[in-house]
């Protein structure tokens, strides 16, 4: 089967910061469609635990007063929220989402503060296949310019408005929104990597460089692997860039989940 055949899940958080090694989940979201399973749709709010600074607010607009009187316990949202993905992929789903390594990496880490099984601890044997649409779109559309000084190219308002998915600027940054905007954003992708060239909008086709071949008629396990190269080439790329006025500036590669390593000994948490 053709992965935009498959079953989705889509898969989102807000969080307490950018930080995937200490920031904290303040809510989530995993909305289920395709496949022979009817439709499912989860969203949770926690409290964290901790305070949730101004600058996360001011995204997600969820506050710490709100998280402590309407949020869940963080360490049975973790629970509910790796549990309720894991069933997914255990039914044959892809985790759909945006940027999907931070999410990934925040739930594996929130897992570990709490002594929980990890989602790959939850799969029991099942391989686990993402889609990700930062990574589809920068291989698809390569040379894509900022928006403006505020608005970068890789964005996910930026790709739902190059595919045409609707986007309102006042439900946007919640996790149930953004999920379900990267999920259409991927079902876009899929169809123009399905559609010949002259059938795509003008708009498309004037970008430079822009390519949906390599996305065509592969397996999710192909797509799937095919990322951890195209990530990882995006990664050093980036990095070079970076390099150019740090020389020790690093990009981590690693797709779709960070590596856990191990605190040393003596090491402060």
């Amino acid at each position: 089967m053709t992965w935009h055949y498959a079953r989705w899940a889509a898969f989102d958080t807000e969080t307490t910061g950018v930080d995937v090694e200490v920031d904290r989940i303040v809510s989530a979201a995993v909305h289920a469609r395709g496949g022979p399973i009817v439709a499912e749709s989860f969203e949770w709010l926690a409290d964290p635990g901790i305070e949730i600074p101004a600058e996360a607010t001011a995204v997600h607009k969820i506050t710490t007063e709100r998280a402590r009187m309407d949020g869940d316990p963080a360490d049975m949202v973790v629970d509910q929220v790796a549990e309720a993905l894991a069933t997914q992929v255990r039914n044959g789903a892809a985790v759909v989402g945006h940027n999907v390594p931070y999410d990934l990496t925040l739930l594996d880490r929130e897992c570990r503060r709490y002594a929980l099984p990890t989602l790959h601890d939850r799969l029991d044997g099942r391989p686990l296949y993402v889609i990700d649409t930062r990574v589809l779109d920068q291989r698809g559309v390569p040379f894509r310019k900022r928006v403006s000084e505020d608005q970068g190219a890789r964005q996910l308002i930026t790709l739902a408005q190059f595919y045409g998915v609707p986007w309102d600027d006042e439900a946007a940054h919640g996790c149930s929104y953004d999920a379900i905007a990267a999920a259409q954003v991927a079902r876009r992708i899929a169809q123009l990597a399905h559609m010949r060239r002259a059938d795509w909008p003008a708009h498309v086709r004037a970008e430079r460089k822009v390519s949906f071949l390599p996305f065509r008629d592969l397996t999710l396990a192909e797509l799937h692997d095919a990322q951890i190269e195209w990530a990882a080439e995006q990664a050093a790329g980036l990095q070079r860039h970076f390099r150019k006025t740090d020389p020790n500036a690093v990009v981590d590669g690693a797709w779709p989940l960070r590596p856990w390593v191990e605190a040393t000994e003596g090491a402060t948490a």
